[in-house]
């Protein structure tokens, strides 16, 4: 893509404007850092063109209080009081429970079925512009949630919904099916020094 330009244009029938703005379907993946910061840099792009933004946690711990949730939802507040950039909506699927120590099983799936039964409640109702799926690959790898009804919720989503989903192991279909797809990998990272995660770079 030399200076952001298509190497071919598809015989789709669609105007140069239609395909331009067709919603996409992204997905960060991949062992390295960054999958999750990359997607929240994609909303703030959303909140500033005044889109609602939908975030939807789906394994990182509820009482874990990261650093892109409390701009994020300090954001909403600056468009509930000046009308500035866009809503935004912060979901937590189920009691903070986490892929290092997952807890029940049972519960989880529980969580994350009803987790994805509101999104697709969303998608629906166009509740929102831009999605932040963050780490929801992993209920799809454990089957908790099934990646064919997911592509097929995501395909016939209606309107102008973008939708960014972050993780590891990607099912295979979901990559196959998205319209954006960055693998994250290491190169270096200061854990492997014995360092561990600090404020201001993991959260």
């Amino acid at each position: 893509m030399p200076q952001g330009k298509p190497e071919h244009v598809p015989a789709d029938g669609l105007t140069t404007r239609q395909r331009r703005n067709r919603p996409l379907v992204m997905v960060h993946t991949g062992p390295g850092k960054g999958k999750s910061t990359a997607a929240f840099g994609l909303a703030l792009r959303a909140w500033n063109q005044g889109w609602p933004v939908g975030v939807f946690q789906f394994v990182k711990s509820a009482k874990w209080k990261v650093g892109e949730e409390n701009v994020l939802r300090t954001l909403g507040r600056v468009h509930d009081e000046t009308g500035e950039g866009g809503p935004v909506a912060w979901h937590k699927m189920g009691e903070g429970w986490s892929w290092i120590q997952r807890g029940s099983d049972a519960d989880h799936a529980a969580d994350a079925a009803e987790g994805w039964a509101q999104i697709k409640r969303d998608l629906a109702a166009e509740a929102y512009r831009f999605y932040v799926l963050d780490e929801f690959t992993y209920p799809m790898k454990w089957g908790w949630v099934d990646v064919a009804d997911v592509i097929e919720t995501l395909t016939s989503r209606p309107g102008q919904q973008h939708v960014v989903i972050t993780g590891r192991d990607a099912h295979p279909d979901l990559v196959a099916y998205a319209d954006l797809v960055t693998e994250m990998t290491k190169v270096k990272h200061p854990m492997d020094a014995g360092q561990k995660g600090q404020k201001g770079i993991e959260w």
